[in-house]
């Protein structure tokens, strides 16, 4: 394929770019629709409480048990949006009723997300079968992708060690592509493909969910602006704001 022996090795070259585009579309649109699952939960609160455990522990499920760390980084990333973050009845439920899960999501799936986007923190090779790629993806994309406020190494004091840190990753991923296939396959060994839902794993499928055939072909910058606004009103319609004339 293309001259090298994987798909992770190509994202990490210079003729990787298409693929790397792909693959922070794909996170996004992935992020943004959990987020959507999750706000649209317009029943009571202790229901949204239980879907945002469900979540938490798919995020949990996906980084120990599956290696999965795509799929766990873009959970992560819907759980930390400002629409879902801000919904304090609901964490409060969460805490109140899922003690455990809250636990699990501030004391351990958030330190480590965080580490790993600073470069401070890396899975387990032996179990991984979808390695840490987006702050790889983000960095050789820079400038082109459109993402959210400042990287890691944007905003920090240590900027030349995470970069540093984040270019051994690209080397160590494309080096055990193999090993992460054949983990996935040992993951996946008693997995049924059904060749009638295939489509709704890619990106252009879920562009077109999102934003339907004519708007999944705008611009990133002005798809993504558009459905900010639409879950900030979803969030909003779940709690209202506080206004300073009720404080």
């Amino acid at each position: 394929m293309m001259g090298v022996g994987s798909g992770l090795e190509l994202l990490t070259l210079p003729h990787g770019h298409q693929l790397r585009l792909d693959l922070l579309e794909r996170f996004y649109t992935m992020s943004i629709m959990m987020a959507v699952d999750l706000l649209g939960c317009t029943g009571s609160t202790e229901e949204r409480a239980a879907l945002l455990y469900k979540t938490i522990q798919l995020a949990a499920e996906l980084k120990s048990t599956m290696g999965n760390m795509f799929g766990f980084a873009a959970i992560m990333r819907a759980l930390d949006l400002p629409q879902i973050a801000r919904l304090e009845q609901t964490w409060m439920t969460l805490r109140q009723r899922h003690t455990e899960g809250a636990i699990l999501y501030e004391k351990k799936l958030k330190p480590f997300i965080k580490a790993m986007n600073e470069g401070k923190e890396s899975s387990v090779l032996s179990s991984t079968c979808f390695p840490h790629v987006v702050p790889v993806l983000s960095l050789m994309e820079r400038g082109v992708a459109v993402g959210e406020g400042l990287e890691p190494w944007e905003n920090s004091d240590c900027g030349v060690d995470v970069v540093m840190s984040h270019l051994e990753a690209a080397r160590s991923i494309a080096h055990h592509g193999g090993l992460y296939r054949t983990n996935a396959e040992s993951k996946l060994q008693d997995f049924q493909e059904r060749e009638e839902v295939l489509e709704i794993f890619c990106t252009e499928f879920q562009m077109r969910l999102l934003w339907g055939s004519r708007g999944s072909e705008g611009s990133q910058a002005e798809r993504y602006e558009k459905f900010d606004k639409v879950l900030t009103a979803l969030s909003h319609k779940l709690e209202p704001p506080v206004r300073h004339s009720e404080l």
